[in-house]
């Protein structure tokens, strides 16, 4: 709530999490670098066959081991991001303990302080959707909620694709900018 004298009481709007689309960022460090506190709920992980259209992101083999992370991403507490991130199993191998720490963590610095992994670039695609029932049931909001779907796969320096994440982000807590260049001059 917020009041101005002279004007009246209003109600104010909920901090936003600003986020350029232009740079690969973790839900995390988005969130901490619009100054509130990342958080994460609903955290759990499990290793599975990787299905065919995920093993076609990952360059693997149908059925081939991948560990799935899902948690609720969380901004001063509020739910915000729902995401499943999936990566082949052969980079935990003989670092199975570090899936937990995946859980509480940034997956990027889990990758490249514990791993030495470091991601150079995703390539995503955006696309706004409503809500079903097991996506609003986790974030906490209404069935047919606008959500911006996230859907990325990120490459190390190499090109190997070493994440390939799924990410329901609520409409009303982020705003997203995209810096677009223009067609530059043409000489004639």
């Amino acid at each position: 709530v917020r009041r101005m004298w002279g004007s009246g009481t209003y109600v104010s709007q909920s901090r936003r999490v600003a986020t350029s689309l232009d740079v690969n960022f973790g839900v995390t460090d988005a969130i901490r670098a619009a100054g509130m506190e990342a958080g994460t709920e609903q955290g759990r992980y499990w290793f599975e066959p990787a299905s065919a259209a995920e093993a076609g992101q990952l360059n693997l083999e149908p059925g081939q081991d991948v560990l799935v992370v899902e948690r609720v991403r969380t901004a001063d507490g509020k739910p915000v991001v729902l995401s499943r991130d999936i990566l082949p199993a052969r980079f935990l191998a003989e670092h199975a303990e570090l899936a937990d720490q995946m859980l509480q963590r940034s997956m990027y610095e889990v990758l490249e302080k514990d791993l030495g992994i470091a991601i150079h670039h995703g390539v995503a695609t955006f696309r706004p959707i409503r809500a079903d029932v097991t996506v609003a049931r986790r974030l906490d909001i209404p069935r047919g909620e606008l959500l911006l779907a996230i859907w990325q796969v990120d490459y190390d320096e190499d090109g190997v694709a070493i994440v390939s994440s799924h990410e329901y982000h609520l409409a009303d807590a982020f705003d997203f900018t995209v810096h677009r260049r223009g067609p530059g001059r043409r000489v004639q």
